[in-house]
C-alpha cells in the first residue's frame, strides 16, 4: 500500500457526527422510461387506428387488444405471486444491508463511472463535510490536494474504471493533529449476483480512519527501535541462529568483536560456520530435545573473527523446542573471555587455557556414567557424533550408540573397569555405526569429579579409518607384489619346463613326417605345451616381468583398429561406442599388449552384460593439475601428477559387489563357472598397465555397471643426447630386433639392447617380410651353449648341431670361461641363459667382453629383459630371445647373428 500525505482542502469541513446527517440513496429511481413511453405510444397508436376505420368495423379489434392486455394481467399476476415478477423498487433494495450500511462508522460511497453518486452513507457525508444531497461529492473530488493524494487517487480510479480492487493509505494532516485514511475501492457487481441496472457498472469506495492504529505501530517501532539500540550496544554480544544453522540476528557489539558487517546478517548472509568452527558448530547442537521446553546450554568456546583469529568467549546457549521435538531460533548470549590490558584474573586465564586444549584437542573427548550415556564433550566428539548418529536419536548422546553392534561388548566392559576405578586400560577397536566402513579406537579413563557424580570415565574418541585404509592398501599391495614375485619364479621355472618339451617335440617333428601315426600325437604335445606357454605368459604379465616392446603410439588409433576386433567379440546384442577426445597426447606402450588390454576389459565387460547392454570407451587428455580428480580415495596408489592420457572403459552390466572388486587382479580368481576362465584376464591387464608406467582403477555401482580406467603417462620427446645407448644404436643400425615371442608363440623373439637401461629399450620396426620362399637353415660356426637347465641345454645343442654348428656345452658361467680359455677364445656366437649358479648371464657377458670385446651374444631367458636390465654392463649390445622359443625361431636368432 503506497502511503501518500494528503493536503487539507480549503473547502472542507471539518467532519460532524453522523447521526446528524440521513444517507443519499439515489438508486430508487429505478425503471425504464423508453418502455413507458413506448406502451403509451402504441395505445395511442392503436386509439387512432379504431377512429380511421370506425366504430363498427373497430369493435372486434378492441375486443381482441382487450382480451390481450387481459391476458398480460392475470399472467403477471400469477408470475408476481409466484416470486417469477418483482416490481423495480423491490428488487434493487434491500432494507436490511442498507441499514447496516447506513448505520457502520466506516465511510462508504457508491459512484457511476461518470462520477455520480449513487449513494453514500451518513459516516461518508460527516467526513466529506456534505451536508445533504445536492453537495456530496465522490472520493475523486473529496479527497485531493497535494501531488502525492493526487496520485494515490488517480490509481484509485484507474482500478474503478478496470473493475478490479484496490487499496491506498493517505496521511492528511490537520490543525489537532495527522490524521490517516485508508482508501478502498471495488466493482459493485459480483460474480453470480443480481444487480440493479444503475448499479452493474458502479463502483463501491469505503474510507476508514486508522489514525489510532497507525499512532500505535509507531509508537510500538519507536519503542523496538530503542530495545534494539538497547541490545546492539550491550556490554555482551547476542545472536541467534535458525535450525539450518543461519545466523538471523546478531547485534553490533558481538559484529564490532568479529570484525563483520551487520549488512551481512540475514538470509543468505551469516551462517554459524563463519563464527564458529564446524566442530564447535556441531557442540552447540548437542543439547537433548525436549519437547514443548526451552532448555540452555554454557560452552566455552573460540569464535573465529573475519581475519581469523581466534576469540574466547562463553555461550549461554538457549533454545526453544517445539511439541514434536523441533528446534526452533536459538538466544544465544555471548560473554567475552579475551585478556584486558589491565586484567590480573589468573584463574579467568586458565579456565580460556583449558577450554582452548579441550576444544582444540584432535581427540573426541566425553565424560560418560556408567550406562555410556555422554555428559560433557568437546566439538569434535559432537560432530563425530552428529555425523554417525541417525536424525532422530541425535539427542540420546551414548557413547555405545556411535560403535556397531558387535563392537558394543568390549567397550561396556572397558567403561565398566573405568568406573571401578582400573587404570591403564586396553584401547577398544571398534566400527562405528552407519552404513560406511568406518572404525575408532577408544581410550577409557577413570574419572573423579566430586562436582559431578554422575560421571564414571572419560572416553578418547580416535577415528582410525585412514589408518586402516592405509594398513589394508599396504597390505593389498604387499599381497600383490608377492603374489607377482611368486608367479614370476613359478613362470620362469615353468618355461624351463616347457622349453624342454617344445624343444625337444621339434626335435621329434623333424624325424616324423606328417603320414606318421606319431606325428599328430607329437603336434597336440607341442600345441598344447605353446597353450601353456600362453597362460605363463599371462603370469609374466601380472609380475611385470615380461617382454615389452614400447613405442610411441596414439590410442585413438590404436582403438580403431582394434574396433572391428571389438564389435565381433561383443557380439551382436551389446552396443559398442568409442568417444575419441581431442588432440590426445603420445603415450610409449606396447601395442599388442595395450591391445590384449582393451580386449580383456570388453571380455569382461560382454560377460557382464547377459542381457545385451553398451559399452563406451572413451579416451581424453588428463593434465598434471586434474589427475587427482581421477585417484579413487578407497585405492592404494596414489598417482604422480602429471601430464597423462586416460582410456575409460564404461559397461552398463551388473555391477562388481564391494568384496569381489577388491580381489579382481589376483591371479586365477574368476567368477565364471569352471572351464569358463583362467582367472588371468584383469590381472594380466594390472601387470601390462603397470609394467607400461600406468594405473588402473575401478568404479563400479551394482546394478548400474563398471568403469575401468587406465592412465598411461604423456611421452614427451627427448634431445638425441639424452636418448639410451640401446635406441641410439638401433637408430645408426648397429643392432636390430626381432618380433616379440609374447605376442605369438611361432614368432622370433629377439631384443638386441645393451648399455645404460634406465629407459626401457626402443623398439626396432621388422622390414616388410618378403613372400615365403625356402630358406637355408644350415650354418656354420662355433657357438658357446651356456645352460644351466641340462634338458634345455640337450635340445639347444642337438638342434645347433643338426643344423653344422660346433657347440661348446657349458653349465654356469664359470664352467663357461674355463671352456672359452681351452679352446683359445675362439667362438663365433655365445648363447647364455641370464639366471644361472655361481655366475649369471650378465656377469658372464662383462668378463668375456674383457678378452674378446666384439664377442656377440644371445640371452635367453623366462624372464623379459627388464627383470635383469639393471645387472648389464653399460655400453653393451647384446641380442635377446625369451623363452620358450621353438626350434626354428632359435635357428634364426643364432644364424642372423652369426651372419652380423
Amino acid at each position: 500500500m503506497a502511503l501518500v500525505e494528503k493536503s487539507v482542502r480549503a473547502d472542507a469541513a471539518p467532519p460532524k457526527a453522523a447521526g446528524a446527517r440521513r444517507a443519499v440513496d439515489k438508486s430508487d429511481s429505478s425503471g425504464s422510461t423508453v418502455m413507458v413511453l413506448a406502451v403509451a405510444i402504441v395505445l395511442v397508436g392503436a386509439a387512432l387506428f379504431f377512429l380511421m376505420i370506425g366504430r363498427e368495423n373497430a369493435y372486434p379489434y378492441v375486443i381482441a387488444l382487450l382480451a390481450g392486455l387481459a391476458v398480460c394481467g392475470v399472467f403477471s399476476l400469477f408470475a408476481y405471486a409466484a416470486g417469477i415478477l418483482r416490481f423495480a423498487t423491490e428488487d434493487s433494495r434491500n432494507d436490511l444491508t442498507k441499514a447496516m450500511v447506513d448505520s457502520a462508522q466506516e465511510a462508504a460511497v457508491v459512484t457511476e463511472p461518470s462520477g455520480r453518486v449513487l449513494y453514500a452513507n451518513p459516516a461518508y457525508l460527516a467526513m466529506t463535510g456534505a451536508t445533504g444531497e445536492d453537495d456530496v461529492r465522490g472520493v475523486e473530488r473529496a479527497f485531493t490536494g497535494a501531488p502525492e493524494v493526487s496520485e494515490a487517487i488517480y490509481r484509485l480510479s484507474q482500478a474503478a474504471r478496470e473493475g478490479r480492487r484496490h487499496q491506498e493509505e493517505v496521511r492528511q494532516p490537520e490543525a489537532e493533529g495527522a490524521r490517516w485514511y485508508r482508501l478502498r475501492v471495488r466493482p459493485m457487481a459480483g460474480e453470480g449476483v443480481a444487480k440493479p441496472r444503475a448499479a452493474a457498472r458502479a463502483s463501491v469506495w469505503s474510507v476508514e480512519d486508522i489514525t489510532r492504529d497507525r499512532q500505535s505501530a509507531e509508537s510500538a517501532f519507536e519503542t523496538l527501535q530503542k530495545a534494539i539500540d538497547f541490545l546492539d550496544h550491550a556490554p555482551a554480544g547476542f545472536f541467534s541462529m535458525d535450525p539450518s544453522g543461519e545466523i538471523a540476528y546478531m547485534n553490533a557489539t558481538l559484529a564490532g568483536w568479529l570484525d563483520h558487517d551487520l549488512a551481512e546478517v540475514g538470509p543468505g548472509g551469516l551462517a554459524l560456520a563463519d563464527i564458529l568452527a564446524a566442530d564447535a558448530a556441531a557442540l552447540l547442537r548437542t543439547i537433548t530435545p525436549a519437547p514443548g521446553e526451552v532448555r540452555t546450554a554454557t560452552f566455552d568456546l573460540d569464535l573465529k573473527k573475519r581475519s581469523g583469529e581466534a576469540l574466547p568467549v562463553r555461550l549461554l546457549h538457549k533454545v526453544a523446542f517445539a511439541a514434536d521435538g523441533t528446534p526452533g531460533s536459538s538466544r544465544t548470549l555471548v560473554i567475552n573471555r579475551a585478556r584486558s590490558d589491565d586484567s590480573a584474573d589468573s584463574l579467568r586465564a586458565a579456565e580460556v587455557r583449558f577450554a582452548r586444549f579441550f576444544n582444540s584437542s584432535p581427540l573426541g573427548i566425553a565424560t560418560v556414567d556408567r550406562g555410556g550415556h555422554v555428559g560433557r564433550s568437546n566439538p569434535l566428539f559432537a560432530r563425530m557424533s552428529a555425523d554417525l548418529m541417525p536424525t532422530g536419536e541425535a539427542g540420546s548422546r551414548s557413547l555405545l550408540a556411535l560403535v556397531k553392534e558387535a563392537s558394543r561388548p568390549a567397550l561396556i566392559q572397558a567403561i565398566g573397569e573405568a568406573a571401578a576405578g582400573k587404570g591403564d586400560l586396553t584401547p577398544v577397536d571398534g566400527a562405528l555405526t552407519g552404513d560406511a566402513n568406518r572404525f575408532a579406537r577408544f581410550f577409557v579413563a577413570p574419572v573423579t569429579d566430586p562436582e559431578q557424580p554422575g560421571e564414571a570415565a572419560i572416553a578418547y574418541v580416535v577415528e582410525t579409518t585412514e589408518l586402516r585404509q592405509l594398513q589394508e592398501q599396504f597390505a593389498q599391495s604387499q599381497k600383490m607384489n608377492a603374489v607377482g614375485q611368486l608367479a614370476g619364479g613359478v613362470a620362469h621355472d615353468f618355461n624351463n619346463v616347457l622349453q624342454a618339451v617344445i624343444g625337444h617335440a621339434d626335435l621329434l617333428l623333424m624325424n616324423h613326417k606328417p603320414a606318421d601315426p606319431s606325428f599328430n600325437d607329437i603336434m597336440q604335445i607341442k600345441q598344447n605345451a605353446n597353450r601353456a606357454a600362453s597362460i605363463v605368459r599371462q603370469l609374466l604379465a601380472f609380475s611385470r616381468k615380461q617382454t615389452m616392446r614400447p613405442m610411441v603410439v596414439q590410442l585413438g588409433d590404436v582403438l580403431s583398429d582394434t574396433s572391428m576386433l571389438l564389435r565381433r567379440t561383443l557380439g551382436e546384442r551389446v552396443g559398442l561406442d568409442m568417444i575419441h577426445g581431442r588432440d590426445l597426447w603420445p603415450v610409449r606402450a606396447d601395442v599388442t599388449q595395450l591391445e590384449q588390454v582393451i580386449l580383456n576389459l570388453a571380455v569382461n565387460a560382454r560377460d557382464a552384460m547377459p542381457e545385451g547392454g553398451k559399452l563406451t570407451i572413451r579416451t581424453a587428455n588428463v593434465p598434471a593439475s586434474e589427475v587427482a580428480r581421477y585417484q579413487p580415495k578407497d585405492q592404494p596408489v596414489e598417482m604422480p601428477a602429471t601430464d597423462s592420457v586416460m582410456i575409460e572403459v564404461t559397461d552398463t552390466g551388473t555391477g562388481i559387489p564391494e568384496d569381489i572388486r577388491q580381489k579382481i587382479f589376483d591371479p586365477f580368481f574368476s567368477t565364471k563357472e569352471v572351464g569358463k576362465g583362467t582367472g588371468l584376464g584383469l590381472s594380466t591387464v594390472y601387470g601390462i598397465v603397470k609394467q607400461s608406467g600406468g594405473y588402473v582403477f575401478v568404479d563400479s555401482q551394482m546394478g548400474k555397471g563398471t568403469t575401468f580406467r587406465i592412465v598411461l603417462p604423456r611421452h614427451v620427446e627427448q634431445p638425441a643426447s639424452a636418448q639410451a645407448p640401446v635406441e641410439r644404436a638401433a637408430a645408426a643400425g648397429l643392432v636390430e630386433a626381432a618380433t616379440p615371442a609374447a605376442s605369438t608363440p611361432s614368432a622370433p623373439a629377439m631384443l638386441v639392447a645393451g648399455g645404460d637401461q634406465d629407459a626401457p629399450a626402443a623398439a626396432v620396426p621388422p622390414p616388410p617380410k618378403p613372400a615365403p620362399q625356402p630358406r637355408d637353415d644350415t650354418g656354420a660356426g662355433t657357438i658357446l651353449l651356456v645352460e644351466d637347465e641340462e634338458a634345455v641345454r640337450a635340445f639347444a645343442s642337438r638342434a645347433l648341431a643338426s643344423r653344422g654348428y660346433t657347440v661348446l656345452e657349458a653349465g654356469s658361467g664359470v664352467e663357461a670361461l674355463e671352456v672359452m680359455a681351452g679352446n683359445g677364445g675362439q667362438v663365433d656366437l655365445v648363447v647364455s641363459d641370464v639366471v644361472m649358479p655361481e655366475m649369471n648371464g650378465p656377469t658372464l657377458l662383462g668378463e668375456l667382453r674383457k678378452t674378446n670385446p666384439d664377442i656377440k651374444v644371445i640371452f635367453v631367458s623366462g624372464y623379459a629383459e627388464e627383470a635383469f636390465k639393471n645387472d648389464l654392463p653399460e655400453g653393451q649390445a647384446f641380442a635377446f630371445l625369451a623363452k620358450p622359443f621353438s626350434l626354428k625361431q632359435l635357428i634364426e636368432a643364432v644364424k642372423e647373428q652369426v651372419k652380423a
